[in-house]
């Protein structure tokens, strides 16, 4: 099929994760996304290695992140590189980078200097924590930007100290983030012929990730979300929202009211908790205890067979072979092989968006450095 973004020309200054995932993005959606790297180092990714793990010379992360693209490569300090590049620019319809803020201007491509070249150019930049104020300049990381969030005060039981999101949530998000304002621009410009900035940065895209509970804080008078004491899934949340063990597993437990859950896993101990919705949070600390202890006592199939049947929403709490195995995962046609000119190859994830009703697949894996090098000489 034709994709949406076919014909569109992306240059990726970019690296690690949350400027190239949204390159990746645009790649999935047709765009063809080439990365400008450091010659004989590349993306400084293609050696961030989740658990030591490399392919083909490049970690898996950076292979993850960087399938279906090409690269060349650039001494953007050299002058005869950095003509090279501005050639590239004059046809480009994106140009994305994270470098820190004045590294752009120092090397003479920022946007005013980029729209010279080019003033129909959509300008990305993903900074850690905005071009301005205190921690302009702090490294950009996701980590980092968690912690000064607050996000880490939503996680994990009462008694335990901040706890992180256990994945790179900052830079995904960010990298979305700046996926919306690129194609937002790209409107604005079939309207109006002119080119445009888009911003975004980790802290201001997981403070976004948070505006549920922080338009909570705004309007509850200030008051620091309170974790459950134990099986808290969310810090704003009644009971029995949550996950509990049973004898032999684990369950899930959405909203619902405590007067049917009580009936229907026959645990009368929970009633007296049911007449007021103002209980279900006020005392979720002992509602969540007593439904421990009740739940441990069946397997998780014999709780799913009382509540699913009548609605209640739950779930079974797999791990990720449980979760492959299962007819459910394997209709979704998620996972993907990609390959690389040598015959390398790796598994990962197809792009989860479908157009027309059709999912999106692409065999390209990430780019080996430098493979698209003959763009410098005037290819296209």
């Amino acid at each position: 099929m034709t994709l949406p973004l076919d014909g569109l020309f992306v240059l990726e200054f970019s690296q690690y994760l949350a400027g190239p995932y949204a390159g990746l993005r645009l790649a999935d959606l047709g765009a063809r996304v080439v990365k400008v790297e450091r010659p004989g180092l590349g993306d400084g990714c293609r050696q961030l290695a989740i658990k030591g793990l490399f392919a083909d010379g490049d970690s898996l992360t950076f292979h993850a992140i960087n399938r279906n693209k090409e690269s060349c490569t650039a001494n953007l300090k050299d002058p005869v590189d950095l003509e090279r590049i501005r050639h590239l620019i004059a046809k480009a319809d994106v140009m994305t980078h994270n470098f820190r803020p004045g590294v752009m201007e120092a090397i003479g491509l920022d946007y005013e200097a980029v729209r010279e070249i080019n003033p129909g150019i959509i300008f990305a930049t993903v900074t850690g924590y905005g071009k301005k104020g205190p921690w302009s300049g702090r490294p950009g990381q996701d980590l980092l930007a968690q912690s000064l969030s607050g996000l880490a005060w939503l996680s994990g039981d009462a008694g335990q100290p901040p706890v992180p999101f256990g994945l790179a949530m900052a830079d995904i998000l960010s990298g979305e983030h700046l996926v919306q304002g690129i194609l937002a621009a790209l409107l604005q410009r079939g309207k109006t012929r002119q080119g445009a900035t888009v911003e975004v940065s980790l802290l201001e895209s997981i403070l976004d990730f948070q505006f549920e509970v922080l338009t909570t804080y705004f309007n509850d008078g200030g008051q620091p979300p309170r974790r459950a004491a134990s099986h808290n899934a969310h810090a704003y949340l009644a009971a029995p929202y949550g996950i509990y063990a049973t004898r032999d597993g684990w369950i899930a437990l959405a909203m619902g009211k405590i007067a049917s859950l009580a009936e229907w896993i026959d645990c009368p101990a929970l009633l007296p908790f049911a007449s007021d919705k103002k209980k279900t949070f006020t005392h979720r600390d002992e509602i969540k205890k007593l439904l421990q202890e009740h739940l441990i006592t069946q397997d998780t199939a014999h709780w799913l067979q009382c509540l699913e049947p009548r609605g209640y929403w739950c779930s079974d709490v797999f791990d990720y072979a449980r979760l492959f195995a299962h007819d459910g995962y394997k209709t979704l046609g998620m996972d993907q092989l990609v390959e690389r000119r040598n015959g390398s190859s790796i598994q990962t994830l197809r792009c989860p968006i479908r157009i027309d009703g059709e999912r999106i697949y692409s065999t390209v894996a990430a780019p080996e450095l430098g493979n698209a090098n003959e763009l410098l000489h005037g290819g296209l």
